[in-house]
Order: C-alpha cells, then sequence, then structure tokens
C-alpha cells in the first residue's frame, strides 16, 4: 500500500511538472497595472462626472494573450472587454468610471479585474468625488398602529448616514414609554429612504399619549417627529364603566335617601 501511495505522488509530481512545462509563457509572466507604472488607479472630480483613465496589459510571451477585463464596486466602462495582446506587446486599454449625480462627495474604492490563462489579476480603483460634505437627516411618516410605532428615515444630505434612534412617549399621567438613544442597523446613502417599524409590546390599556421619535447621526443635527395616539382596550372600557356605573349608583342611593326622609318629616316642621 505504501509503495502504491508512493507511485501515485511521484506520478501526481511528474504530471504537475508536465503541466507547468507545457503551460505557454504568457500564461506565466503576463501583467495588468494601471498607465504609467502606477501602484492602483486614482481618478478624481465632482459628482455627475465621466472619469478616464488607462489600464496597460503586457504580454511578455511568444504567444497571443486574450484578456477579460471587468470592473467590480464601481461603474467602470473598458473601450473593449476583451482584448487580444499579441506576443512580447503591451496594450493600453481606455477605461471610464461615472460618477452619478448622487454620488456623496468623499472617498470611494473599486476594483478592476483582468482574467487570463486561468489568472486573475485585480488592480485596486481609488475615486475621489468632489463636493461639499453635508450630513442632514428627517424622520417622518410617524404613526402608532396596534402597538408598534411605524416610521421613516430619509438621508437630505451627501454624505452616508448611520443613524441612532431614541424614542419617547407621554401619557395623561406621565412618561408611559422612554427608550434610550441607540444605534440602528442601518446605513443610508445620500436620498435614501428607510420605510421601518418600532416594537410597543405593553402599549398602556387606556391613556391618550404623544410619542416622540428623535433620530441622531454623526455630524447632522438632531431630526425629531410627533405622533398621537389614544388607547382604549376592552377591558379597560369595561372597568371604567363599571367603577362610573358605581358612582352613579352610589349617587342614586343618596339622593332617594334624602327623599325619604324628607317625605316622613312632619308638615309644617322646619327643614
Amino acid at each position: 500500500m505504501r509503495a502504491a501511495a508512493r507511485s501515485g505522488l511521484v506520478a501526481a509530481a511528474t504530471a504537475l511538472v508536465g503541466a507547468v512545462a507545457a503551460a505557454p509563457p504568457a500564461a506565466q509572466g503576463w501583467t495588468a497595472a494601471p498607465a504609467a507604472g502606477r501602484p492602483y488607479a486614482y481618478l478624481e472630480g465632482p459628482a455627475g462626472s465621466v472619469l478616464q483613465d488607462t489600464l496597460s496589459v503586457t504580454n511578455p510571451g511568444a504567444r497571443p494573450l486574450t484578456v477579460r477585463l471587468a470592473g467590480q464596486g464601481a461603474p467602470v466602462a473598458f473601450a473593449a472587454r476583451t482584448v487580444t495582446v499579441p506576443a512580447r506587446t503591451r496594450a493600453d486599454v481606455p477605461f471610464a468610471v461615472t460618477v452619478t449625480a448622487d454620488t456623496p462627495p468623499g472617498e470611494h474604492r473599486g476594483t478592476v479585474r483582468a482574467t487570463a490563462a486561468g489568472r486573475e489579476v485585480r488592480v485596486d480603483l481609488r475615486l475621489r468625488v468632489n463636493g461639499p460634505r453635508l450630513a442632514a437627516l428627517t424622520v417622518e411618516d410617524v404613526r402608532v398602529d396596534a402597538g408598534t410605532l411605524h416610521y421613516t428615515l430619509v438621508n437630505r444630505g451627501t454624505t452616508v448616514l448611520a443613524p441612532t434612534l431614541a424614542v419617547r412617549a407621554e401619557g395623561l399621567l406621565g412618561t408611559v414609554l422612554d427608550r434610550p438613544d441607540r444605534p440602528l442597523r442601518l446605513t443610508l446613502r445620500p436620498g435614501e429612504r428607510a420605510v421601518r417599524t418600532e416594537p410597543w409590546p405593553d402599549p398602556p390599556a387606556l391613556d391618550s399619549v404623544t410619542v416622540r421619535l428623535t433620530a441622531t447621526a454623526p455630524g447632522a443635527a438632531p431630526a425629531t417627529a410627533r405622533a398621537a395616539a389614544a388607547f382604549a382596550s376592552g377591558p379597560a372600557l369595561a372597568a371604567v364603566a363599571g367603577v362610573l356605573l358605581g358612582a352613579g349608583g352610589g349617587a342614586w342611593t343618596v339622593r332617594r335617601r334624602r327623599r325619604s326622609r324628607t317625605e316622613r318629616a312632619p308638615q309644617g316642621a322646619t327643614p
């Protein structure tokens, strides 16, 4: 068994060496990099513009090399998606990145991918979008429905926001809900809206409340919105009705007793 295993390893090693020897030189030494020998592609411009750069693909081998190009993490468009580079030649392939109008100012990252002969080369793409940085957040459409708070967060600025939320509700007799500020598992791009809910499993049985939601984000002013709600559960209404009936019955009994005493009083007697 050991001899068979040793023979299998030798055969596998021999096959691997043969595959490497049979591989064309172009499959081993080709490169892809930003033009002019830069370590990464760097583009800068305002939102709503188209920025251009060049990718250099070098084929040092003795045979032509076909390279497939793609972008990742950024809207990259190439002059040609597939390029055949002749032997011992460098091909400069232009590409463009479209910066949409809603792209927030700041640093953004992407990747240019070149694939050929079973190997992939990735080139780092760094994009800087110029423009004023404004953090602005609003809370809208707040309502209370069956023990659930409904609301919408809207990013009104030009930066990506990671909002936090605080909830407070005041009833006729005081505070009935107080949840301190806490982060939400949410990020909002400029112009993005997020419709969300907040559970309230134990609302008051009978009360009129004002709910206040306060959202904050780094660099943005606090945003507050309110909604009014009335709670009246069946058992609570029944209990109130019982109290009112009891109070009314007691008053009727007192009035009847007074009337009886008046009727029993002698005529001419001073009340």
